[in-house]
């Protein structure tokens, strides 16, 4: 056996894109800075009060072109939502951090720039930053980690890696905002302890990255909407010296004094009427000061300068941004596809490997069973404004039979149905009515029922006209297609949208119906509103010429599905066949989970079990082949009641559009399940330390402190079903000892080296973690909270040392009394091992006084 010292992992790090030779240059971002403050008032607050949707004003006379903005953060999807307009689809922001690996995450960070850069895009609003508080959260698949430190470093790579190619990160949403339920009005009752030492970290950590904006949030905390809140001063612009652009999320600016004279510099989108004339006017009247507005044309100018949208107006005209410069990759990009796939296995979580079932020996399969609804269906990102559409995805089940030699039958059965809203209709059933061309016709018609532009479209998916069809207004849209049923049977067929709804089959009417907004929540009234179905009879073949309309009405948005939706099986049937097609199979591979429908921005989930009997399919399958692997195909933690019945259980995340194939170089073996849990995974739902999502008179009480995740289960004294940090790889390690300093001094940091040995029969990757205690604190402080970590790699047999650094900060405390961080002198316990529940190395280190004593 060889022994090495390494203080990072022995493979080569995946390199990171260089700049972009024609991205801008962040060298000399104040170009024109002093010649702004030569504008009057009402062209200043123009220009820091938005210019559309997803862009800023233009201003001539400083060589200003708008800056173009587009959600993310798993891809770019650029200024309109268009499925015809694709882009690339990363695994969800939880499986980045599952990787626990920075330099993977900076190089997804490249791809997006490259990706932004191709789109015309300039600020990529991502990545989000907020904690995963609750299991329940909406959007968690959205947000790193429940551990500030974890969710700080892996966010900082994700914007140096973004920033490399001259395109702005904006690190979301500032502060606090860690729930969907009443997110646009919930007051967050935060200590300033907590909010420093939790919920504040990650944010500092993205402005010693560098980064070049920050989203004020919607909610309130402690009283104050953050769109006006004294915390975008103090910390953020003052003690942290932040010196980007504090952008509004979309609709939080309401008001115009008291955001005016706050510290948001950009309220967006634009024009926004609380400001504009309105802020000029309050300058002018003294109810704001000129320099508060001379402060926020200054970032906007900055941020502006930093990408490329400003330019010397002496020298040459502001050009708009390149919508498609020729080195850019693409969806079909081989290399791009293969970072993506990359990536996708670096973040699974191996949870469960009984008998080391995994990987799965491809040469002695005959027949191989994938069962459940998201194996044929690839549900590789959440709902909301952080979707995209990417051109192509690979599901499970497609990854499986690629991996597979074609003597290898590879069957699959649904088992279950998980559906909760209609499924948009798809060109394979469909003809333009027109043409005859696989299809769907999108007509704009006026007021009066004129048609203003028709489009070819893929899918009975309407969310906005077509980029170039120049479609300020309209009075109404509507979907028509030739529908060929698949089988026979009553089919749902179904209209989503808001305002009158009119549906016909064959020119019948249907359903006439006007649909109010039950709702103002931006994702519900631009993507996923009201539905309604009625049921068709058809016969098998049969085809059918359905039409869909809609009223078009701004404040309610403009999207409208026409969908149609099978017969529903017996479900014994479905769940029978299921079984059957186990029971025959040398090898079982269950995907379960849940889809965009269950988890997404706008609301928060009601319950952590599977949609739609998936734990009875699971426990039916593996009594019937105990060989069963089950890989879990969520955002988010949900309850696994059937973990000991199975042979295996994968976490594969929101994988993004390479999952197929990532998921199955892990099952064969090809690849190793990289990822360790950025989340702990309750085994009851009644057992999560904080779950209610749900504000009590508008307010929404962080009465746990600082005992959030993993935290909070250690001052329970109780054990998840899985701790944070926990993911099993292909090998086996032995932790066999660590090293300290005997005494660290106040404000410095120090390393711990831990030294390991892999004892599996494969070479494996681990991730060493260092936590902190602090027995007999005159503090209130976590049981244990994480310090540091650190990758290695090692052949099998092999002994390694890895050095883990510590952070000063990992030794300090937020004081109030003092307003101010401070260190409690004495011994600090340091523990180092595989995750938040199985630490088998421990040491103390003393932490001197001032007198260094």
């Amino acid at each position: 056996m060889t022994d090495i010292r390494t203080t990072a992992e022995t493979a080569p790090a995946p390199a990171v894109p260089g700049p972009d030779p024609a991205a801008p240059d962040p060298a000399a971002p104040d170009l024109g800075l002093d010649l702004a403050l030569g504008l009057d008032l009402d062209r200043k607050a123009a220009l820091v009060s938005g210019g559309g949707v997803f862009r800023t004003s233009a201003e001539p006379a400083l060589g200003l072109r708008p800056v173009i903005t587009s959600d993310g953060p798993v891809g770019v999807r650029g200024e309109r939502w268009d499925e015809s307009d694709t882009a690339l689809a990363l695994p969800s922001v939880t499986a980045m951090a599952a990787g626990w690996d920075e330099d993977l995450v900076r190089e997804l960070g490249a791809l997006l720039a490259a990706e932004a850069r191709r789109k015309g895009v300039d600020m990529l609003l991502a990545p989000t930053l907020n904690l995963h508080r609750s299991p329940l959260a909406g959007r968690h698949f959205e947000c790193f980690s429940e551990d500030p430190l974890l969710t700080g470093r892996i966010g900082a790579a994700y914007i140096e890696g973004v920033q490399s190619g001259g395109v702005a990160a904006t690190a979301k949403h500032y502060v606090a905002n860690d729930s969907e339920t009443e997110r646009l009005t919930l007051d967050a009752q935060v200590d300033e302890r907590t909010l420093r030492e939790v919920y504040l970290a990650p944010f500092e950590a993205a402005v010693r990255a560098g980064v070049w904006a920050v989203m004020s949030a919607y909610n309130r905390v402690n009283g104050e909407a953050m769109s006006e809140s004294s915390l975008l001063t103090e910390p953020l612009k003052g003690e942290w010296g932040f010196d980007g652009l504090v952008v509004s999320d979309w609709g939080a600016v309401r008001n115009t004094v008291p955001s005016g004279s706050a510290a948001v510099d950009l309220a967006m989108p634009g024009p926004n009427e609380h400001w504009a004339a309105a802020l000029a006017e309050a300058v002018r009247s003294g109810l704001v000061s000129e320099a508060a507005l001379d402060d926020k044309v200054r970032r906007l100018l900055r941020l502006a300068g930093r990408v490329g949208a400003l330019h010397d107006p002496t020298k040459e005209p502001a050009a708009e941004p390149a919508t498609e410069p020729a080195t850019a990759p693409t969806p079909a990009d081989d290399e791009t596809r293969g970072l993506l796939r990359r990536a996708a296995a670096a973040a699974a979580v191996l949870l469960h490997n009984r008998d080391a079932v995994l990987p799965l020996d491809a040469k002695a399969l005959r027949r191989v069973a994938v069962i459940g609804p998201n194996a044929a269906t690839a549900r590789v990102q959440g709902g909301g404004s952080a979707s995209v559409f990417p051109a192509s995805v690979v599901s499970p089940l497609e990854g499986i039979r690629a991996a597979l030699p074609d003597a290898v039958l590879v069957e699959h059965a649904a088992g279950v149905r998980t559906a909760l809203r209609p499924t948009p209709l798809e060109r394979a059933d469909c003809r333009h009515p027109q043409t005859a061309e696989p299809g769907l016709l999108a007509r704009y018609l006026d007021a009066d029922g004129r048609e203003l532009h028709r489009e070819h479209r893929p899918s009975g998916r309407v969310l906005e006209p077509s980029v170039g069809a120049g479609l300020d207004s309209f009075g109404a849209v509507e979907v028509s297609t030739v529908f060929r049923a698949p089988a026979a049977g009553r089919w749902r067929i179904g209209v989503v949208g808001l305002g009158r709804i009119v549906l016909e089959a064959d020119g019948a009417l249907l359903l006439d119906e006007y649909v109010p907004a039950e709702s103002d929540d931006p994702t519900y009234l631009h993507v996923s509103p009201s539905f309604r179905q009625v049921e068709l009879e058809l016969a098998a073949g049969q085809e059918v010429t359905l039409l869909a309309r809609r009223t078009a009405e701004p404040e309610h948005g403009r999207v409208l599905v026409l969908a149609a939706d099978p017969p529903v099986a017996a479900e014994a049937a479905e769940l029978a066949a299921a079984v059957e097609l186990a029971r025959g199979a040398d090898a079982v591979v269950v995907v379960v989970g849940t889809t965009d429908e269950h988890e997404s921005e706008g609301f928060d989930r009601s319950t952590l079990r599977l949609p739609g009997g998936q734990d009875a399919l699971v426990s039916a399958v593996a009594a019937a082949n105990p060989a069963t692997v089950v890989v879990v195909n969520t955002g988010g933690p949900v309850l696994l009641p059937w973990r000991e019945e199975v042979a295996a259980v994968l976490l594969g995340w929101f994988p993004g559009q390479e999952g197929g194939d990532g998921l199955a170089d892990v099952l064969f073996g090809r690849a190793e399940p990289g990822g360790r849990l950025p989340t702990s995974w309750p085994a009851e739902e009644r057992d999560a330390p904080v779950l209610d999502t749900t504000p009590q008179g508008g307010v929404l009480a962080y009465t746990e402190g600082l005992h959030i995740g993993y935290r909070g289960w250690l001052r329970a004294g109780e054990r998840p079903a899985y701790w944070f940090g926990h993911g099993l790889g292909y090998g086996a390690w032995e932790y066999l000892g660590l090293a300290v300093p005997g005494t660290v001094a106040q404000g410095a940091g120090f390393t711990v080296r831990v030294a390991l040995r892999n004892t599996g029969t494969r070479s494996s990757r681990e991730v060493v973690q260092v936590y902190l205690a602090r027995p007999g604190s005159g503090v209130e402080r976590p049981v244990r909270w994480l310090a540091g970590f650190a990758a290695v790699r090692a052949e099998p047999g092999q002994r390694v040392e890895v050095d883990v650094p510590v952070e000063a900060r990992a030794l300090q405390h937020w004081s109030v009394p003092d307003r101010r961080w401070l260190c409690e002198p004495g011994g600090f316990t340091v523990l180092a091992g595989p995750s938040a529940g199985e630490l088998p190395l421990t040491a103390e280190v003393r932490l001197t006084g001032p007198d260094g004593r």
